[in-house]
């Protein structure tokens, strides 16, 4: 007795024929032609050396041999099946920590993480609403979304984004305020995110240093100056990620045509034992794919190319 086992492909067009009842049914269930399904069945037959269907017949009829062979070679696809089912399971269930930054976790992860949740139900979410990068080497953290230049940290990262900046007031807020143009800029309250940084960026590019306003207030961070925008305090920087729905929903507007790079970008990080695990490496296909899917409205080819914009008059 061989303990040889036949070609797995023909096994297969074997099983399919069988269970879908003919040959172009089990054909279209693989995707391939009618003469390929035969040719396989065919190879089979001459690596057992016996027929499997009797020819002629009018319906699909198994050969003695064939009917003893299928449930055997159903049982066994069957297990296949089962225990890749139970292996996928067991890599994408448990416990995913994440850290990220405030803005991009409320105004861009949170409206699209049902779509995560409902492909991987048995992962259980934890977020942290956070700017600390040494979050990265936390042992309940397993995954970190940073914002800002290139990590210098000794772990896995990779660029996720890049996006650009422009100026984001409510409407409230423009209904009470004349922002027509840059000059107007000098009496408006600007809101920033970090130390001033980003504004002064984007003041640069449009050529309107001279005019900023007297009136500024530091918010923490870019999830604080837009919620502020969004209360009608004042006008903020917001970006080409996080700031599209509240745009489109009219939440927010953007005053000036002008989108200028942003001089950070968002990086993902984690330590490199964690960037193996199953749960950690779906978890950052889901974000790539996510991108892929929704990327941000005005995204560059690089980080050194701006925009195509018309200003406006001073």
């Amino acid at each position: 007795m061989s303990n040889k086992l036949p070609p797995l492909k023909p096994l297969k067009a074997f099983e399919a024929t069988v269970r879908a009842g003919s040959v172009t049914a089990a054909a279209a269930e693989l995707n391939v032609t009618h003469s390929a399904i035969s040719h396989q069945i065919k190879t089979l037959e001459t690596a057992l050396g016996y027929k499997l269907f009797e020819r002629g017949a009018k319906r699909l009829k198994l050969t003695p041999e064939g009917a003893m062979l299928v449930p055997a070679v159903t049982d066994a696809f069957n297990g296949i099946t089962e225990a890749l089912n139970r292996v996928n399971q067991q890599t994408t269930s448990g416990q995913l920590s994440v850290s990220c930054a405030p803005a991009l976790l409320s105004f861009w992860l949170m409206p699209r993480i049902h779509l995560f949740i409902e492909q991987y139900p048995d992962i259980k979410l934890i977020f942290n609403s956070s700017v600390d990068n040494s979050m990265v080497f936390d042992p309940n953290t397993d995954l970190c979304i940073l914002y800002g230049e290139t990590p210098r940290l000794d772990c896995w990262t990779s660029l996720w984004t890049q996006f650009d900046l422009f100026p984001v007031a409510s409407a409230t807020y423009l209904n009470r305020h004349t922002l027509k143009t840059f000059k107007n800029l000098k009496d408006q309250i600007m809101l920033h995110a970090d130390d001033g940084r980003e504004w002064h960026t984007w003041l640069g590019t449009a050529g309107a240093h001279a005019h900023t306003s007297d009136q500024q207030h530091y918010m923490g961070d870019a999830r604080g100056a837009i919620d502020a925008a969004l209360l009608g305090l004042g006008v903020a920087l917001g970006d080409t990620l996080t700031a599209s729905n509240l745009l489109s929903k009219g939440d927010l507007v953007m005053p000036f045509d002008l989108a200028v790079p942003s001089t950070g970008a968002f990086y993902l990080a984690c330590r490199n034992e964690m960037r193996t695990t199953s749960i950690v490496s779906v978890f950052i296909d889901w974000l790539f794919a996510m991108l892929e899917q929704d990327p941000p409205a005005t995204s560059r080819a690089s980080s050194t190319r701006r925009i195509p914009q018309i200003r406006r008059k001073i």
